[in-house]
């Protein structure tokens, strides 16, 4: 990714690195909560996964001191497994429900995602993309990375100009609880030409599983075998790290020193 910048227009990539998940993740809420403070009515691509969980609970622990409300936002899900209904608990519209909206005090209907049951899937991609531009876009696109490097469900050789869309999941090495849960291969994702479009990013990414897509994420070439190189062409994108997460970027040193300065000279 280019060189961190400390302009005043908020259009610069940084490349925040704290000493721990937990402060990594008290990072990107406050961030997430400042979002929503200063504009109500925002809209929100957002994310499931572990990455998220204390994410999410201190977006929660903030929004009841009243640091924000969410009364006015909109939640778009990233992604959803193709034949899950929302209220199955191994989906992500449940995941998200149960550990933000929820939480947040966001009104059912004010939470939108991709219908995994629908019959005819391509046109349930054209449906949630029309519901977006209906919206007025995505303000703000909170991103987990995959261990692959992908986004959302976009899968490492997928199209870089992407839009919602059905993908066939990769293979990987599952855990014994995820093999019980018998998860489909087939989902619906926003496409990476949606998740660029978005106003701003935040990706948060935490431990040492993470580091080599990280590197190859905002330090390696732009391509579609690491989909969230992408990021790199977006303006006004921030990455979130603990240590771990962060070992094997070579500029570490100097994501550090620029965000040293950035606070220095604005809150952040």
């Amino acid at each position: 990714m280019p060189s961190q910048g400390t302009g005043h227009g908020g259009r610069d990539v940084r490349v925040v690195i704290e000493s721990s998940r937990e402060a990594a993740a008290a990072f990107a809420a406050s961030w997430i909560v400042r979002q929503v403070a200063r504009r109500p009515d925002s809209v929100l691509a957002v994310a499931a996964g572990t990455t998220m969980v204390p994410v999410y609970a201190s977006v929660a622990e903030r929004c009841a001191a009243g640091a924000a409300s969410f009364a006015r936002a909109r939640l778009f899900d990233l992604d959803e497994y193709a034949g899950l209904a929302g209220d199955d608990p191994r989906s992500f519209r449940h995941f998200v429900r149960t550990h933000l909206g929820s939480k947040v005090g966001l009104a059912d209907a004010a939470h939108c995602a991709p219908d995994g049951t629908a019959a005819d899937l391509e046109a349930e991609c054209e449906r949630y993309e029309s519901a977006i531009a209906a919206a007025g876009g995505i303000d703000v696109a909170v991103l987990g990375l995959g261990r692959n490097g992908h986004l959302a469900f976009n899968e490492p050789g997928g199209s870089l100009a992407s839009r919602t869309r059905i993908e066939v999941l990769m293979r990987v090495e599952l855990s014994g609880d995820e093999r019980r849960m018998a998860l489909p291969r087939v989902a619906l994702t926003m496409g990476i030409g949606t998740i660029l479009a978005a106003r701003a990013c935040l990706v948060v990414a935490f431990g040492a599983e993470k580091e080599r897509a990280v590197a190859e994420m905002v330090e390696g070439p732009i391509t579609s075998f690491v989909p969230a190189s992408a990021l790199q062409l977006h303006p006004n994108t921030t990455v979130v790290l603990d240590e771990s997460a962060a070992a094997l970027l070579v500029h570490a040193a100097h994501y550090r020193e620029a965000e040293a300065l950035r606070r220095e000279m604005r809150p952040r």
